[in-house]
């Protein structure tokens, strides 16, 4: 019954099926608990829930499942105490609870379920430290403890588990013994230590691991070069990313033949990369970031054709870039940040999805046949000297969701087909010379009009957490970072420090999912259209800067999740308005240079409102005024006669019946 999309609760005629021996339901939509019936099952050998919603506790009649082997719950939003009833369950050889919330201490005791040969308890709340019990555990061949809080020292003692092949520590609060001399009983395939205080050079009791195909000490306080015995170990996946490594890498590290992960950023490794880096015809992953390495890109990337992620950012690579083409692959690159220079070139895999070239040297203009990246969701070129116009080509490509082109020299005037662009969220064009009017269909923009829940996300094209450079929004003199895990549910539109002019289209109240919206630092005119007001999500708006008049629209008030407001710097007028958030935005420096404006924001009073008074409404039903005002000039008494006379009997028209046309204040 696995992964059949089945709904609700677990159906209570299940327990009383007394001789079932095999139930799985993983990979469903099932919500609700375990009821405590499910102790009923008593000849029950394999439980296998997992991948669903379920909740609550697990139930301690789940003790009574004497016969159980396999116990799989991973990956619900279980809570709580594991039950001390588990330990009941001698036949027990999984137990697999990982990615739920238990919190507690990993029970003391649990080295009496001598058959475990897997215990994976990762991904919750456990405190404490690890049970000297475990030791017990002759038979265990997984151990997986990664992502909780517990403390302490890692005791050495698990390295004497003979049976033990993968060993996850990493992400707790737990302490490596850096002066051990550790000589492990156990041959380990997979070891994580990442996060584990790591000190010096790279332990070289791993060396002893003949048969480990991954390695992760990521997040320690390693120094030293890359060891060549380690590069010579032919291990798959090696993660010693946030160290303090140095020197250049060793050319035999990229003659292995079962590297495929290789993620060493925010190092200080230096140099060129090694000419033969291209002979990892097996490498998919390779993420380099935030180190110092320099020189050109080695044309032999470009043989890696099983390459799908290549993260080179935030180093000093000069030069062009290589043809990345046979890479029919290549999804993710990001090379921003370094040194790069000439024409941006199209050279990259049709099955590129992100592409950033930002903060670099590239120059020339905007090139027409990007949309040969007919899966492209994210460009990133920002802090280039990119010149010229937007091509309208850049408007076919519907599939693109993040644009960020701020900081070039780009000129001309928005594309009026920009509304293509039904994917995108994020459009950043700030700080360049674009001019005209900023187009109406910009409030068309699908991507920036949905809720931020049915926004689709970036593909996820990675098999585990990698950061690509964070988006930063230019808010004045600061900058906010905008990290990458946000850009799924992050919608904002910044179309600062241009020369666009005319008035603002009251269309951009129709993007609803929007964030942020900067327009500040432009020649716009006309009033702050009253359609801003339905911008439910909007958190930051500057309109700072520009020649804005009239009012501001009371229907800001209604932006409840708006928590900055700039309108500087224009001939704004009137009372500002109140409640809701905007009796938050209370820094006079947001309202500055508007001689006009007035409100308890800025600690300037309001002249009083003039009253009106109602005057009385004459009955004219069957006369006319026109004819009335005729005679009106001979005088109070010779009207009356000529009314007398002419046998007409009427109401006289009241003094100074013409209103007072002044206009209400705001």
């Amino acid at each position: 019954m696995m992964q059949n999309n089945f709904s609700g609760s677990i159906p209570p005629q299940i327990f009383r099926l007394r001789y079932l021996q095999y139930l799985d339901m993983s990979s469903n939509l099932l919500e609700g608990v375990i009821t405590k019936e499910v102790g009923s099952l008593l000849n029950l050998r394999v439980l296998k829930l997992d991948d669903n919603s379920l909740g609550g506790y697990i139930p301690e009649e789940i003790g009574n499942l004497t016969k159980l082997q396999q116990l799989n719950l991973r990956s619900n939003h279980f809570v709580g105490r594991i039950p001390s009833s588990v330990l009941f369950l001698k036949d027990l050889e999984i137990m697999e609870l990982r990615d739920n919330s238990l919190s507690m201490e990993i029970p003391k005791d649990i080295g009496d379920l001598t058959n475990l040969t897997t215990l994976a308890l990762s991904d919750n709340r456990l405190t404490g430290g690890i049970t000297s019990s475990i030791q017990k555990l002759h038979k265990l061949e997984i151990l997986r403890l990664e992502n909780n809080f517990l403390s302490g020292g890692i005791p050495t003692w698990l390295f004497d588990i003979k049976s033990l092949k993968d060993l996850f520590l990493g992400g707790n609060n737990l302490t490596w013994n850096n002066i051990v001399n550790l000589e492990p009983k156990c041959m380990l395939d997979q070891l994580s230590l990442s996060s584990c205080r790591l000190a010096g050079r790279i332990p070289d009791w791993i060396l002893t691991q003949k048969d480990i195909v991954f390695l992760d000490l990521s997040k320690n306080k390693l120094q030293g070069p890359f060891p060549e015995w380690l590069a010579e170990m032919d291990i798959g996946s090696i993660f010693l990313s946030d160290n303090n490594l140095t020197g250049s890498l060793p050319p035999r590290l990229f003659r292995s033949e079962s590297l495929s992960v290789l993620a060493l950023s925010r190092n200080s490794f230096s140099g060129e990369l090694p000419s033969n880096i291209g002979d990892a015809i097996k490498v998919m992953i390779l993420v380099f970031s935030g180190n110092n390495f320099s020189g050109q890109i080695p044309k032999s990337i470009s043989k890696i054709y099983r390459l799908i992620l290549l993260d080179l950012s935030g180093n000093r690579f000069s030069g062009n870039i290589p043809d990345f083409r046979p890479n029919v692959l290549l999804a993710y690159i990001d090379f921003s940040y370094n040194e790069l220079s000439g024409e941006i070139p199209v050279i990259f895999s049709q099955e590129t999805r992100i592409l950033s070239l930002g903060k670099n040297m590239f120059s020339g203009k905007l090139p027409s046949n990007l949309t040969d990246l007919n899966k492209l969701e994210h460009l990133d070129l920002h802090d280039n000297r990119i010149a010229g116009e937007l091509p309208m080509s850049l408007c076919q490509m519907s599939t693109l969701q993040v644009l960020d082109l701020r900081n070039n020299t780009l000129e001309g005037s928005i594309p009026s087909t920009i509304n293509n662009l039904t994917s995108l969220r994020i459009l950043d064009v700030s700080s360049n010379n674009l001019s005209g009017e900023i187009p109406a269909k910009l409030g068309n923009l699908v991507g920036m009009t949905d809720t931020p829940s049915t926004i689709k996300p970036v593909s996820d094209v990675f098999t585990f957490p990698i950061e690509f450079s964070d988006l930063i929004v230019n808010w004045k003199k600061s900058k906010q970072g905008l990290s990458s895990h946000s850009l799924e549910i992050y919608s904002l539109l910044d179309l600062s420090k241009n020369q666009f002019s005319g008035q603002l289209p009251a269309t951009l109240g129709h993007l609803k999912a929007l964030k942020l919206l900067n327009i500040s630092y432009n020649h716009l005119s006309g009033k702050i259209p009253e359609t801003f007001g339905n911008l439910k999500s909007l958190e930051s708006l500057d309109l700072s800067h520009n020649r804005l008049s009239g009012s501001i629209p009371r229907t800001l008030s209604k932006l409840q999740e708006l928590t900055t407001l700039d309108v500087s710097n224009n001939k704004l007028e009137g009372k500002i308005p109140v409640g809701g958030q905007m009796d938050t935005m209370n820094d006079p420096d947001s309202y500055a240079n508007n001689s006009k404006l007035c409100g308890f924001q800025i600690r300037l009073p309001c002249p009083p409102e003039p009253t009106q008074v109602k005057l009385p409404e004459a009955d004219d039903s069957w006369f006319s005024w026109q004819g009335a005002g005729i005679g009106y000039s001979v005088g109070f008494f010779a009207t009356i006669t000529i009314i007398l006379v002419s046998g007409c009997i009427c109401r006289l028209p009241p003094q100074n019946r013409h209103r007072s046309h002044r206009r209400r204040r705001v």
